[in-house]
């Protein structure tokens, strides 16, 4: 532990959104953050994204997670492919289903066959050590939020929240000492974000989304339908806790609605479900800094600041990429998977000790 060098090492994250795979390079020695390097993004194409949709919710075996598995695999190819003098990379995959109550997860690629073609060493697989030790094997980012929190110079309690398919927040407590450390991070996630706001804009527009949520702020939110939907179970069950990008549904429930107005619906019930989320909070947080593709759209940034207690800015704000931070986080989590350092712990997955997830695939 006390030969840990600062490497330079390549994050690479496709989320649940089905965009495309983000991939940043960060400066670390699996505790602090050293500095911060080139990013790539490779949008998928519509072939690409139709084939990873129609294996949403398939599990290994099935011949739809074989071809999204070829589909993750060359476009992360080709991302990695752009990139010199790395020493080590951190591979999330693509989440096809999760299933925290059966304590099982399924991410698409194979980490051994990146580092065969990278010619460097590759982490992968960070969720499954989690669940095999009771944890919900989610949300991951939360240790490196912890240094985030760090590195921005972070005197207060803050929260991170994470706008992506799947919405999630981590409340970090920058004065405790180590991540793990009770008390310094609850992390959950908070419901569906941007997933059903895009496959509302897919299944009725054509197109991949709201841009800046400029449909859904012509709309008027069915209010009676948003508050059934907060009733729903999870949102008042204690953290931590994860989701499936798909649960709790909420489409069905805007299904007889006019576009605009469903859009509408969809977005205040994820601002409220944000709300509730402060509901589990130790304390009111400084801030909110939101990273993700969410942070694109006005209308939901507006609903959020009218929901919450706090000053809900873009990460941009404390000088930090928002479309980048989960791939940084998988580069910072491979490099504390290689010094044996824990990447989960009770308050951010609910796993009872803290846990190393992750295996390493050499070249």
């Amino acid at each position: 532990m006390l030969n840990r060098k600062i490497q330079t090492v390549l994050g690479l994250m496709s989320g649940t959104s089905l965009d495309g795979v983000d991939a940043a390079v960060l400066k670390t020695d699996g505790v602090e953050i050293h500095g911060f390097g080139k990013t790539s993004y490779r949008a998928y194409t519509g072939f690409e994204r139709e084939t990873l949709h129609a294996a949403l919710g398939c599990w290994p075996g099935d011949d739809k997670v074989a071809a999204a598995s070829r589909v993750v695999e060359t476009a992360h190819a080709e991302v990695m492919a752009g990139f010199d003098g790395i020493d080590l990379a951190g591979f999330h995959g693509q989440t096809l289903a999760h299933d925290p109550a059966k304590g099982r997860t399924h991410q698409a690629g194979s980490g051994a066959v990146l580092a065969a073609l990278a010619g460097y060493p590759v982490v992968w697989d960070f969720r499954t050590a989690d669940m095999v030790a009771g944890g919900q094997g989610a949300p991951l980012a939360p240790f490196f939020h912890f240094a985030l929190a760090r590195w921005i110079k972070a005197q207060a309690p803050l929260v991170f929240l994470n706008l992506g398919g799947v919405g999630n927040l981590t409340w970090v407590d920058p004065t405790m000492p180590l991540p793990e450390a009770e008390g310094a991070l609850l992390a959950f996630d908070t419901g569906p974000a941007n997933a059903p706001l895009d496959d509302l804009c897919k299944v009725r527009l054509g197109c991949a989304q709201d841009a800046e949520g400029r449909i859904a702020a012509t709309g008027i939110p069915d209010m009676q339908a948003v508050a059934a939907y907060l009733n729903e179970a999870y949102f008042f069950a204690p953290p931590p806790k994860s989701l499936d990008r798909a649960a709790p549904e909420l489409a069905a429930r805007v299904a007889g609605l006019p576009t605009a107005d469903a859009l509408a619906t969809v977005s205040e019930a994820v601002a409220g479900t944000v709300a509730r989320g402060f509901d589990h909070l130790p304390g009111t947080p400084a801030q909110v800094l939101v990273c993700g593709g969410g942070r694109h759209n006005t209308d939901l940034m507006r609903r959020l600041a009218a929901h919450l207690p706090c000053a809900v800015v873009p990460v941009e704000a404390a000088g930090l990429d928002g479309d980048m931070i989960e791939a940084q986080a998988f580069a910072y989590l491979a490099m504390r998977v290689t010094y044996g350092l824990p990447t989960s712990c009770q308050m951010t997955t609910g796993v009872a000790t803290p846990v190393v997830g992750g295996q390493i695939s050499h070249p």
